[in-house]
């Protein structure tokens, strides 16, 4: 995508006068990955501009991830261009319906992915990410029960590679679950040596027919390392423009969704930042994320919990 260069020296000459921070979500759009301080996952960002002297985050991503990142970084004033940049899976647990499971359901330590609204954070035991859950969980005792929120996918993954006594909540990623296998199967076969590559996240046909599972750092990091030259990637798109900068030798395909009038699975929330509203809401200072600070207060508890296990098994 061309960037706008007024816009985007706009936008630079804010961020100095303000002291402010750009956090950019692998799945957004490359002219903002382009002018963003910081690109990865949900959690890593926000642990990056916890680090940083900034005085204002601005969170080119989705609201929970920006609820995170005030949450860790309480002191700073935390912007996300677009408040209604929300998200399928955090929107499929609200916080009646997860207390209500967890309450049925007693004598089970509660793990949630980082991809819920800080209202899930605060009733949960340990948070957890894409990439670490599968240790997380297994850093417990055998016989430890557990539930796992919101999502069906990445649970029941997990599940199937710990073994372990999990309920997990019926939540989805959108995104994750438009897939369609009987296509990326087909792509398969006419690409020949083509490696599919996945999100836990998908459903189980794809997750089944994949060459790699990962969180996305880690399919990035995989495409790095594999000899491999071609990948058919089931996550959303945006990840590939830092796949093509970092192995431009190689071929990125998106992994097609079961809407063939569509060419790949994109994250319509994810799409609602622009450079304009990045630039509005650096000039104005709006819309801010605000936590309720006792609600702040528990939700960061399993995010610490999670740390201090992570430092613990070295991840």
């Amino acid at each position: 995508m061309i960037v706008d260069k007024d816009i985007a020296g706009r936008i630079e000459e804010l961020k100095k006068e303000k002291n402010a921070v750009i956090l950019a979500h692998y799945y957004q759009t490359s002219d903002i990955q382009d002018i963003a301080d910081f690109i990865g996952d949900s959690l890593a960002l926000s642990q990056k501009a916890a680090e940083t002297d900034a005085d204002m985050i601005v969170f080119a991503g989705v609201k929970f991830m920006a609820e995170t990142a005030k949450i860790l970084s309480p002191e700073k004033k935390v912007i996300i261009p677009d408040m209604m940049a929300g998200c399928s899976l955090a929107d499929s647990c609200k916080r009646e319906d997860f207390e209500k499971f967890i309450r049925e359901n007693p004598g089970r330590t509660v793990i949630t992915y980082v991809n819920t609204t800080a209202d899930i954070k605060a009733v949960s035991d340990i948070a957890c990410t894409s990439s670490n859950a599968r240790q997380i969980i297994e850093s417990l005792p055998e016989d430890e029960k557990i539930i796992f929120g919101p999502d069906r996918n990445l649970g029941n993954y997990i599940k199937s590679l710990t073994g372990r006594d999990i309920l997990v909540w019926d939540g989805a990623c959108h995104v994750h679950e438009q897939f369609s296998l009987e296509a990326i199967v087909k792509l398969k076969r006419e690409k020949g040596d083509a490696k599919i590559i996945a999100h836990p996240e998908c459903e189980l046909p794809v997750r089944l027919v994949a060459d790699y599972i990962g969180s996305t750092s880690g399919l990035l990091s995989f495409i790095k390392k594999d000899p491999g030259k071609t990948f058919i990637v089931a996550t959303e798109p945006g990840i590939i423009y830092q796949m093509r900068k970092a192995r431009p030798e190689k071929n990125f395909i998106p992994a097609p969704p079961k809407d063939s009038t569509c060419g790949c699975s994109e994250c319509n929330f994810m799409k609602l930042i622009t450079l304009e509203k990045i630039y509005k809401s650096l000039k104005f200072e709006e819309p801010e994320i605000i936590v309720d600070p006792l609600i702040a207060k528990q939700a960061v508890v399993p995010i610490k919990r999670m740390l201090e296990i992570s430092a613990k098994l070295g991840l």
